[in-house]
């Protein structure tokens, strides 16, 4: 799949753990297991106005947007999710969005992994949440049958209730 890059935690810097993330221009980012977060600290995210973190659930992310880094321009990482304002001027107004973190080309390597991880987690989210609506109406599908059988006399009260649990995982 690529480098993984474990790093130090930076709000924590003898601390370590399974995070991962990567410094930006305008702050860093931080995968996890179901957020992100985007942090801002030093000068130029306090000259750019951007201050203090921001934490995101990966299953609200709608969209994310990527630029490489191009022979003069940074390049940029962008995450859309209902009820957001992402600045669509390009990098220059990334620099200045809070929901947006600007890198050079050195750390391509390692946002581009970020950006893959975390589509990556969108996807099993959508898949488990897929699997998860289609139990739950199998569930009520069964649960009709039985009531069906019950009314018809076929099964007990308490055989009724015993599958239904069962079924409920109760």
């Amino acid at each position: 799949m690529g480098i993984i890059f474990n790093n130090e935690n930076p709000n924590h810097s003898n601390q370590k753990n399974n995070t991962n993330y990567a410094e930006g221009t305008n702050g860093t980012l931080k995968v996890n297991d179901s957020t992100i977060e985007l942090i801002r600290k030093g000068i130029n995210a306090k000259l750019l106005g951007l201050r203090g973190d921001k934490e995101i659930l990966i299953s609200s992310i709608t969209a994310i947007q990527f630029k490489e880094p191009g022979m003069l321009t940074n390049g940029f990482i962008q995450f859309a999710f209902s009820g957001s304002n992402e600045s669509k001027g390009g990098v220059f107004d990334a620099a200045k969005d809070e929901n947006s973190i600007v890198f050079t080309k050195k750390n391509l390597k390692q946002f581009t992994y970020l950006r893959d991880l975390i589509n990556n987690k969108r996807h099993e989210l959508r898949n488990s949440n897929t699997l998860n609506n289609n139990n739950q109406t199998n569930n009520y599908s069964d649960l009709e049958k039985l009531a069906d059988l019950k009314a018809k006399g076929i099964i007990t009260n308490e055989e009724f209730e015993a599958k239904k649990k069962q079924i409920l995982g109760l």
